[in-house]
């Protein structure tokens, strides 16, 4: 049965690192579909069938067609009736966005807009807890998920935060700044008094983690009350508050090149990426970095490869 073919498949490349939450979804649906059909093997006909029946997007389509792709490779190799898909059926052209580089004065009027939130009855942490969270993310560049999902443990002695398996399975711990420190207890602080005995750090009404939407939608509120980049085609995001963070820290490098060598791999680890290259691609989104430093980092690249 391919139901059992994809549990295989998906339990096999877990245990290579990946999450595959999405593709175990997509393959299951796949399974059924070609049950129904009364396939007990790969077809492309069948495939294309699927895929056009709920791929609604180019882009969805594409998603579709890669899983059901590498998963038909993984099956070929085992038993040749089932069919290799030909690659890039559904071609998109995808693209990161250009981040929204924050100014500092920027980051001051969205902590002082959080401040200013209206009071819930149901949440009297409000305000205090999304000055810290946004705040947290802006000096530390924390991506948005490993923000919310903080529990109070995860707050270690001496200013350092345990940031528990991640994107890419990692997990790494984050020093403070002593600044980050103060307004970090000064939070805990009117935590104890409101938030109960939930652990996590930022917590819901319902006492668990924050609902990312949620997290969103306010943040949305805020920039439309301080009016930044209003007429902007694409807004601006929480996650540019991590792109912010990476820019500014590389605009204090030096231009040596070995220690922009140093620079670039100390910012890699302290957010979390699992291959400098990803730590360069902040450069190419910011093309007023210095050029030196650009130049140098091709080079770091370069031997860093696969």
């Amino acid at each position: 049965m391919l139901s059992e073919d994809v549990d295989r498949y998906i339990s096999l490349r877990r245990t290579l690192g990946y999450k595959l939450t999405k593709p175990e979804r997509r393959l299951q649906s796949f399974a059924r579909f070609a049950a129904d059909r009364g396939d007990t093997f790969i077809h492309t006909a069948t495939a294309l069938a699927w895929v056009e029946a709920d791929g609604r997007t180019q882009v969805a389509r594409n998603c579709r067609w890669t899983d059901l792709t590498l998963f038909a490779h993984f099956l070929h190799a085992e038993d040749a009736r089932h069919e290799v898909l030909p690659d890039n059926l559904f071609p998109v052209r995808m693209s990161r966005p250009t981040p929204y580089i924050y100014t500092a004065d920027e980051i001051a009027r969205i902590l002082d807009a959080a401040g200013g939130l209206r009071r819930q009855k149901p949440n009297p942490l409000r305000r205090q807890l999304y000055i810290t969270l946004l705040g947290l993310i802006a000096a530390t560049g924390l991506r948005i998920s490993e923000a919310i999902a903080l529990k109070i443990d995860d707050v270690w002695p001496e200013g350092r935060l345990y940031i528990r398996e991640t994107k890419f399975h990692k997990s790494r711990l984050v020093p403070l700044h002593p600044t980050v420190i103060e307004a970090l207890n000064r939070y805990l602080e009117a935590r104890r008094q409101l938030a109960g005995t939930c652990d996590y750090l930022f917590p819901s009404v319902q006492l668990r983690a924050l609902c990312p939407s949620t997290v969103n939608s306010t943040f949305n509120r805020i920039l439309q009350r301080v009016r930044i980049a209003p007429d902007r085609p694409r807004r601006p995001r929480i996650h540019d508050l991590r792109h912010t963070f990476a820019t500014r820290v590389l605009e204090q490098c030096s231009a040596e090149r070995r220690e922009v060598a140093r620079h670039f791999v100390a910012l890699s680890t302290y957010l979390g990426h699992v291959n400098i290259q990803h730590t360069y691609w902040y450069l190419q989104a910011t093309p007023e970095l210095m050029t030196d430093i650009a130049a140098a980092a091709e080079i770091l690249v370069g031997s860093n490869a696969p």
